[in-house]
């Protein structure tokens, strides 16, 4: 059966349909965005802190030695919470919110940009840059190399060495560090990975943004992370550093 072309006032419908959900479908994003940045700022007045919802195009210059701030093009962070926050008797300062980049992909005919989002937690420890440590959860990619020989860090739990991928300079600060008691705070649930690199930690998975609601249990986790430090590393680290114990 031969097919009967749209007639115009058909296409002037379609095209006004398609029009409309473009429009409604941003007007939707637009009020989620100022429901969001609400709900960062009343989390930031709640904690004391700072919040800057203008970009910041230097934020990746200022954390270089942390590689989710280092992929694509056009970086900035946004949505910037920051202020003190202690942690077992200890002074910290925390920064969390927002980070953009893209990643521009050619075929040879035609060209595409790629935007990503993602939210993160740093926070500025007091031990100052001498300890370095990378968790993440182990990927089919780190089973691979450790069957080529590049392997991470294992520990006596080989259900802990299974399932995560550790890496540190110094291997004697990672077993210090992560004990059976770690081991099960991280087994319980790591949201993300974390990255200890000149005197700053890092929390991301480095893909999605929170929702304002998990901003709270994010930093909570960071702070029961440190809160299980063993007190003699404690100790040593605040001693190589020229600070009190």
């Amino acid at each position: 059966m031969e097919k009967r072309p749209l007639t115009t006032p058909l296409v002037i419908l379609l095209v006004a349909l398609g029009i409309a959900v473009v429009i409604v479908g941003g007007v939707l994003a637009y009020k989620a965005e100022q429901a969001r940045l609400a709900a960062l700022r009343a989390f930031a007045a709640s904690m004391g802190w700072t919040f800057e919802p203008r970009r910041n195009t230097r934020h990746d210059d200022e954390h270089r030695h942390f590689s989710p701030f280092q992929r694509g093009t056009n970086r900035y962070a946004f949505n910037t919470m920051s202020g003190p926050i202690e942690i077992d008797g200890r002074a910290f300062h925390a920064r969390m919110g927002d980070f953009h980049y893209q990643v521009t992909r050619s075929n040879g005919k035609t060209t595409h940009t790629s935007h990503y989002r993602f939210s993160y937690l740093i926070l500025q420890t007091p031990f100052g840059d001498r300890t370095d440590l990378r968790v993440r959860r182990e990927g089919v990619l780190d089973k691979v190399a450790g069957a080529m020989g590049f392997d991470d860090i294992d520990f006596e739990s080989a259900e802990f060495s299974r399932k995560f991928h550790v890496q540190s300079r110094d291997k004697r600060f990672a077993y210090d560090l992560i004990t059976p008691d770690m081991m099960e705070f991280l087994l319980s649930g790591l949201p993300g990975a974390i990255e200890l690199e000149r005197g700053e930690f890092l929390l991301t998975d480095g893909v999605s943004r929170w929702n304002p609601e998990h901003y709270p249990p994010m930093l909570t986790w960071a702070v029961g992370f440190f809160e299980r430090w063993p007190r003699h590393l404690l100790h040593e680290r605040a001693a190589q550093e020229g600070g009190t114990s």
